[in-house]
């Protein structure tokens, strides 16, 4: 089984993740990299070097750290589709220096705001349930089984619209800002809830299995699971 490529990008040190699939297709989950950290070429240089063809982008949420590097990406790779949950949608396209202002000025990161204005749109959206499969159009049955083991979990509570991706073929949980290594994600930014937060956890700790390896959007990854409980 070919491992998860893990590149720390962004000004925030995002954990992007390039999820292999079937043959030179990846899909590339929170991609960060951009001319604000100076590190823009990051992932496209990765993809370029390994020979591999993005077939879509997936985020786990839409805070800024983690869409950052989305323009390079949709310049460089046009038809690649970008995923999100459809409550965190707002969050890209024009509107995106605007719905994501109030956070910036909590974290004294106004000047973020302009690397914002160019965002793109989401081209597909998520309920939450479904599998990668399902959502992201595939003509390659190979890559298309190989998107149909991710299942998209809403996870709620770190944004109305985060989500974390399961594979019970490969044990991981890709967890975006829902969970970190013996803690999980901030809810004091707008959109956060803390009730919420709790009662995601309570259902990923009754449903992920304990051995289930754990890939948080920032920071230590790879963890069991249960080393949470």
């Amino acid at each position: 089984m070919e491992t998860l490529t893990i590149l720390r990008t962004g000004p925030l040190g995002v954990n992007t993740y390039i999820l292999p699939l079937a043959g030179n297709a990846v899909c590339i989950v929170d991609p960060a990299a951009c001319a604000l950290s100076g590190d823009e070429t990051e992932i496209t240089g990765w993809l370029a070097e390994h020979k591999k063809e993005p077939r879509a982008i997936v985020l786990t949420h839409g805070h800024f750290d983690h869409i950052l590097g989305l323009g390079v990406l949709k310049r460089a790779y046009p038809s690649c589709p970008i995923a999100i949950h459809k409550a965190d949608a707002p969050s890209l396209g024009g509107s995106s220096p605007s719905s994501q202002i109030e956070s910036l000025r909590l974290m004294g990161l106004e000047a973020v705001a302009d690397a914002l204005r160019d965002m793109p749109p989401p081209d597909l959206t998520f309920s939450g349930g479904e599998t990668l499969g399902e959502v992201i159009p595939c003509e390659k049955e190979d890559v298309r089984a190989s998107l149909l083991q991710w299942k998209v979990l809403h996870t709620p509570g770190h944004t109305p619209g985060s989500i974390c991706l399961y594979s019970a073929e490969r044990h991981e949980l890709i967890s975006g800002d829902t969970i970190f290594y013996r803690s999980s994600g901030r809810t004091d930014l707008p959109g956060g809830d803390e009730r919420t937060m709790l009662s995601t956890l309570a259902s990923i700790k009754k449903t992920i299995p304990p051995e289930t390896l754990v890939y948080p959007g920032h920071e230590y990854c790879g963890f069991p699971i249960r080393e949470n409980y």
